[in-house]
């Protein structure tokens, strides 16, 4: 039998069903993972194992009785640090927040996950308030890629991606606000999905606006689905949160497997975006994945979507956002932060009104753009991240004279402007490391997006190209 900690979501609920495991050997199982793996990857920050295995307890009682709180009852999950956890501190990777306060309020997506019966191992690491696309801070230090320990893990969602790939629990709630779960999820050789804006509702909300989606992550689509289900849905503390669809997550992604085809689907190819560079290892991937794509009977056609590169209204976005988030803090708290940090809410500070409201138009004609452009396609395939993971510690690769971590991640930050969903399907390894394979749709086609990275993703494990990642 597969040691429980290798085990998806989706395997853990089947075997408690048939009696072949108890939440509280799963529980155990993954903790001990964690005690193994997490002194070199860093990926928690907090791990409360007395905690979790009380609440293992309880689960297993539940099912004794045959009564399950819901769809993750016993199933190990962690949270990102950003996310507020009723009775556990969220510091988000900062020296300027105290643990020493009251936490008593979970965040939208926690609170359901909790309803559900999940079993809450820890907090996962992030950059000091999710501000870059790598996973270091002045708090916890640095954390590293399952798939090669010097290598970043990628970020801001890096700790829950870590932690997803390395087997220290199957599920993990990230945020991402210019590719902040896609990115640590190509890097470190898992599903992750960035929803529409909305469909997975945030509380508070967040100082970047509404380029901040929370997303789920996972070895597997299934169970990514099986997560959205839970966490989407409207919540009263975020007016802008989305219905979510009737049929549910799972049920369409079941299906789509059944089918085991993409006929019918208009996939629009594009090996780069604003002419941005791409290794040619992973480029090779990508290409090898719109060929499956089209084996799988779907219409590819290489086209690029033809939109400039948003990066300089994003980064007004973006760096007024972070310029709001340290607004509060003193010059000797201010000081402690992460360095590039300072240097972000400087320039974000010194922003006008009347830029952050010019780059707020370039997102709206960006977003018109784009609604247009899948008139035509269904989808929109292109590379997650150009490049494989670089050092651990570092913004941008050495050498590489990029001064921000935007410099190499062109392929995410235009969607969080437009809002649409997008996913990274694992596609194979360049170098030794894993390369992601990103499929967008338009707004409001989340179960599109995840009903082809599954039959996709099938297909990729079914040559050989991919497996469930380290753990697997």
């Amino acid at each position: 039998m597969t040691e429980p900690y290798a085990m998806t979501a989706t395997e853990l609920v089947a075997a408690y069903e048939s009696k072949e495991l108890s939440p509280v050997e799963a529980t155990a199982s993954v903790l001990d993972r964690i005690e193994a793996a997490d002194p070199v990857l860093n990926a928690y920050c907090l791990v409360e194992a007395d905690a979790a295995m009380e609440e293992a307890r309880r689960s297993e009682d539940r099912w004794s009785r045959g009564e399950p709180a819901g769809l993750l009852d016993g199933v190990p999950v962690s949270i990102k640090d950003l996310l507020y956890t009723r009775g556990r501190p969220t510091l988000r990777g900062s020296l300027s927040i105290s643990a020493e306060r009251e936490w008593a309020e979970d965040a939208p997506s926690v609170a359901r996950m909790r309803e559900q019966g999940a079993v809450f191992v820890g907090k996962t690491t992030t950059p000091e308030f999710g501000w870059k696309g790598v996973t270091d801070n002045p708090l916890t230090g640095i954390t590293r890629n399952p798939w090669n320990p010097s290598t970043t893990s990628g970020g801001s969602s890096g700790g829950s991606a870590a932690a997803v790939a390395a087997g220290m629990a199957p599920l993990s709630v990230g945020t991402d606000g210019g590719g902040s779960v896609r990115i640590p999820a190509a890097f470190c050789g898992i599903f992750g999905m960035k929803p529409t804006y909305g469909r997975i509702p945030l509380y508070p909300a967040s100082p970047f606006g509404t380029l901040a989606h929370a997303g789920p992550m996972a070895r597997t689509v299934e169970d990514a689905a099986l997560l959205m289900d839970v966490v989407t849905g409207p919540d009263s503390r975020d007016w802008s949160a989305l219905e979510s669809p009737r049929g549910g997550y799972r049920a369409a992604v079941a299906e789509a497997l059944a089918m085991g085809s993409l006929a019918g689907l208009r996939i629009a190819y594009a090996p780069t975006l604003a002419g941005a560079e791409v290794d040619p290892e992973v480029a090779a991937r990508v290409e090898a994945v719109a060929g499956l794509l089209e084996r799988l009977g779907a219409d590819v056609e290489t086209a690029d979507p033809g939109f400039a590169d948003p990066v300089e209204a994003y980064h007004t976005l973006w760096f007024s956002g972070a310029a709001k988030v340290v607004e509060q803090l003193g010059p000797e708290q201010f000081a402690r932060l992460d360095p590039g940090l300072q240097e972000i809410c400087r320039e974000g500070a010194a922003k006008s009104a009347l830029e952050y409201l010019g780059a707020v138009d370039e997102r709206m004609a960006l977003g018109v753009w784009m609604g247009r452009f899948h008139e035509t396609y269904d989808l929109l395939l292109t590379p997650t991240i150009p490049i494989p993971a670089f050092e651990a510690g570092v913004e941008v690769p050495p050498g590489s004279g990029l001064r921000r971590w935007t410099g190499w991640t062109p392929f995410t930050y235009p969607f969080n402007l437009t809002q649409q969903p997008a996913a990274t399907v694992p596609a194979g390894l360049a170098g030794g490391l894993p390369v992601g394979a990103q499929l967008v749709a338009a707004r409001h086609g989340d179960e599109l997006v995840l009903r082809a990275s599954a039959v996709l993703h099938a297909a990729l494990c079914a040559e050989g190209v991919v497996g469930t990642g380290p753990v697997g």
